[in-house]
């Protein structure tokens, strides 16, 4: 049995009266019943929870720590453990920019700083508008294109600054630069 504070107690008894309302805890309460709530069925649940929110909040994985009968630091250590999971909404349209070997030697890094310059936003942040995320990535496996960068899941090849920027003011619909 997991013993709570009451403090915890308190926002737990608040989430769950909020889930109540929205169909997607229902569906992920069907969902983690299926599995028997079993806690190895963590990272499955995690992966249903960020497809049906967009992104994993706090109350959203209360939830589940609740549900599963885990200690919430035990559900947020996983889903910041893997790159997959993300607690913030995503933008839009997402730009990941490769910083592997090869695409760093061929110069993505001036690529990420010219769109963390026009955009005001660093790697791992949307912009206030929720039209981008940028996002960095070690290597996405198309070294021989570098530098590559992907938006909103197609690779692009070979992209300098201008490529990127240029694709960001197609995304906003004016000058990124």
């Amino acid at each position: 049995m997991l013993i709570r504070p009451k403090t915890q107690s308190r926002r737990i008894d608040g989430v769950l009266e909020h889930a109540s309302g929205d169909k997607r805890f229902k569906i992920l309460e069907v969902f983690m019943k299926r599995h028997q709530f079993r806690h190895d069925a963590l990272i499955e649940v995690l992966h249903k929870a960020q497809e049906l929110f967009g992104y994993l909040e706090d109350d959203l994985l209360l939830f589940v720590s609740h549900h599963l009968k885990l200690p919430p630091s035990r559900v947020y250590g996983v889903a910041t453990f893997y790159h997959f999971f993300t607690l913030k909404p995503k933008g839009e349209h997402t730009c990941v920019v490769c910083l592997g070997t090869a695409c760093y030697v061929k110069g993505s890094s001036k690529v990420q700083a010219a769109i963390e310059e026009a955009t005001g936003i660093s790697s791992g942040e949307t912009t206030p508008d929720n039209r981008i995320s940028l996002l960095t990535a070690r290597c996405i496996g198309a070294c021989g294109v570098a530098p590559a960068v992907v938006y909103d899941g197609q690779v692009a090849a070979k992209q300098s600054a201008a490529d990127a920027l240029a694709k960001i003011k197609q995304w906003t619909g004016h000058d990124a630069d």
